[in-house]
């Protein structure tokens, strides 16, 4: 799960890391409102969505008056914000973020991610802050620095100091550094997040850290525990399919090519997914059932793969282990009648109650293609597609 900037920072703030008074705005109005309470000679106005680079898409930029505020607050909302991260359509921005000016002094980047490699929290460090770090990676990969935290000893002191001296952060500025450091560790572990990122952490003219943006991405395995997390969710920036099928506890991810793919199980699904490429089709998404799903789930997921006018063809792939084939059977039928299916579909089932599951879909009286093995159904329903 994604959270906007301004409601990362408003955790930051919680955590005690110094971030510049800001307040969001969803109304040309409430932009200047924001900018008159806040203040001061200059504000930086901000898009905001789920997608990073928008300073180069014009998502990013300074007002030095207040009918500047108003202007760039009028061309900013509802305007297709494109960055490399958004693809070529962009994203519909309808929030802002008024922030007071900063004192721009030197820019270093700093985020915590885990590593599973290693088991331990990877933080990553540069000098080159406030730029795409895929670039500084490309460019000047001597530039970046990383340093593992075992999660069972947490961030010391002297790992912060060594990642700060490391980046090249200035001696007065050291000791802040690790306060922040140990403070991000803090908020990284308490929000269970996979992702907190600082692009740029701003050193000023007196040496003063502060974190001019922030990046959050969540476990959504535990957002149980985060009730206030889940507030913050923003269902207009995520893919309309996706949100549909977390109501019914589907994990679907849309994808780009034309063959719908209903598996039961993530790691079958990927091994679906990479054997409709091996034999020259392309998938249209990704979704796993689960191990207990029912007739009523198997519908709906029927019904949100076919919402994508690009699936010109189902394949569905079920290993019978804690999920019973004749079960997904029944739900396939339902589905097929519900939707009144209309392109190809291939199911390849296996496992518990598969013969009863088989003899289900045969005498349906459906048009369902059956195969027998995972290259079987993935050259069938390739070739149907074609």
């Amino acid at each position: 799960m994604k959270i906007h900037e301004y409601q990362g920072k408003d955790i930051l703030r919680q955590f005690g890391v110094p971030v510049p008074r800001g307040i969001p705005a969803f109304t040309v109005q409430e932009a200047v409102e924001a900018a008159q309470k806040l203040g001061g000679p200059v504000w930086v106005v901000k898009a905001q969505i789920h997608a990073g680079g928008r300073g180069k898409g014009g998502g990013v930029q300074l007002a030095k008056t207040i009918d500047e505020v108003r202007r760039l607050a009028g061309s900013m909302l509802g305007m297709q914000l494109k960055t490399h991260q958004t693809g070529p359509e962009g994203q519909k921005v309808r929030r802002l973020y008024i922030e007071e000016g900063a004192d721009i002094g030197k820019e270093y980047y700093l985020s915590i991610v885990t590593d599973r490699a290693t088991q331990k929290l990877a933080f990553i460090a540069s000098s080159e802050g406030g730029m795409d770090i895929e670039e500084v990676k490309r460019a000047k990969p001597e530039m970046i620095i990383t340093e593992f935290v075992d999660p069972l000893a947490g961030l010391g002191p002297e790992q912060a100091l060594k990642i700060a001296v490391g980046i090249g952060l200035p001696a007065p500025a050291q000791a802040q550094a690790v306060d922040i450091m140990r403070r991000l560790y803090q908020c990284y572990m308490d929000t269970d997040a996979s992702l907190l990122e600082i692009n740029p952490l701003n050193c000023d003219g007196q040496n003063r850290l502060t974190a001019l943006d922030a990046k959050f991405n969540f476990d959504a395995n535990a957002l149980w525990r985060h009730p206030e997390i889940v507030a913050y969710r923003d269902f207009e920036e995520e893919d309309p399919a996706e949100v549909l099928a977390s109501k019914f506890d589907l994990a679907y991810i849309s994808m780009d090519g034309n063959i719908g793919c209903l598996v039961n199980g993530a790691g079958l699904a990927m091994a679906t997914m990479d054997t409709i490429k091996l034999f020259g089709g392309a998938p249209a998404n990704f979704l796993d059932v689960g191990g207990g799903a029912t007739a009523e789930k198997v519908t709906e997921a029927f019904k949100i793969m076919l919402g994508n006018p690009k699936v010109k063809g189902i394949l569905v792939n079920i290993f019978g282990g804690i999920m019973r084939c004749d079960t997904i059977a029944t739900g396939v039928i339902s589905a097929c009648k519900a939707v009144n299916l209309s392109v190809p579909l291939v199911v390849r089932m296996k496992g518990t109650n598969e013969e009863p599951g088989k003899k289900l879909l045969a005498e349906s009286g459906l048009p369902i293609i059956a195969a027998d093995t995972m290259a079987d159904a993935a050259q069938r329903i390739v070739a149907a597609v074609r």
